[in-house]
């Protein structure tokens, strides 16, 4: 009877101590049922809540390798653009230097014009202040022609004859019946404005102020795209000027400028406006 009795006694006793160790809460009571609640939800949370995962080294290593090949990736396409443009910029450069090349020979070109032209003019200049006989006649001249101008000539060997007798002989006076005859034989000459242009400039120095007046009224009004139509109007501003029809002689040398504002004619007609 005595293990019975000890074995009884020892489940009341375990079993007081255990609910001695629970505590006591009061249902009743929010603000221990509160703190019951948020107790338990901790504990949930702490179970629940898994520690961060550490990277191995491998996995770092294969990021790193992955990095890397990203960064030269981008360098080598960093230095292929580049390399394009310094290409381009060698082209730019190049041809920079080839359009200034080729600037200056044509601003050689247009200077050694300007001054071929600047000569004639002064030539016949001259011609004008060393001719003795004012008085000749151009009829008179013109039965010489014969003698003067070869037969049998082509149309650009009769030209190229007549010219030289300005540019090379300076035989003036048989330089006109040249040009006449010429412009009888070739009338639709691809010369023909030249040679009615070199043969008024040859009566103006003769002072055939209405035998000039004719041929460059001839190549302004007949030969629109003539390089000599800017001379022409100058002309023709000149031989007014020459007759005191300075009006006239003002709107012609304005048209020249107007027409011609970048050439040679231009600058000469603006110097005879200013003596007007």
């Amino acid at each position: 009877m005595i293990k019975p009795i000890i074995t009884v006694g020892l489940i009341s006793f375990t079993g007081a101590w255990a609910f001695a160790q629970a505590p006591v809460v009061d249902l009743n009571d929010p603000k221990q049922a509160n703190q019951t609640q948020t107790a338990s939800t901790q504990t949930v949370t702490a179970q629940n809540t898994t520690p961060p995962l550490i990277a191995t080294p491998s996995d770092v290593e294969s990021r790193l390798l992955i990095l890397e090949r990203k960064d030269k990736s981008r360098v080598e396409a960093q230095q292929r653009v580049q390399q394009q443009l310094d290409t381009l910029q060698s082209d730019v450069d190049e041809l920079r230097g080839s359009i200034e090349l080729h600037n200056h020979q044509l601003e050689q070109i247009l200077e050694r014009q300007r001054e071929l032209y600047l000569e004639l003019e002064n030539r016949f200049s001259n011609l004008s202040q060393q001719t003795a006989s004012v008085g000749n006649s151009v009829g008179v001249v013109a039965t010489n022609t014969q003698a003067t101008v070869p037969a049998g000539q082509s149309e650009e060997q009769a030209y190229q004859s007549a010219v030289n007798l300005i540019l090379k002989d300076r035989n003036y006076d048989e330089a006109i019946p040249a040009f006449q005859t010429f412009l009888s034989n070739f009338p639709s000459s691809s010369y023909t404005d030249n040679a009615h242009y070199w043969l008024g400039q040859l009566l103006f120095n003769k002072q055939d102020w209405d035998g000039a007046r004719k041929q460059f009224e001839s190549v302004v009004n007949n030969f629109a795209e003539s390089p000599k139509r800017a001379d022409a109007i100058l002309k023709l501003g000149m031989v007014e000027k020459s007759v005191s029809n300075k009006a006239k002689a003002k709107r012609l040398f304005e048209q020249v400028v107007a027409e011609y504002p970048d050439s040679t004619p231009s600058r000469l007609a603006n110097e005879q406006l200013k003596s007007l």
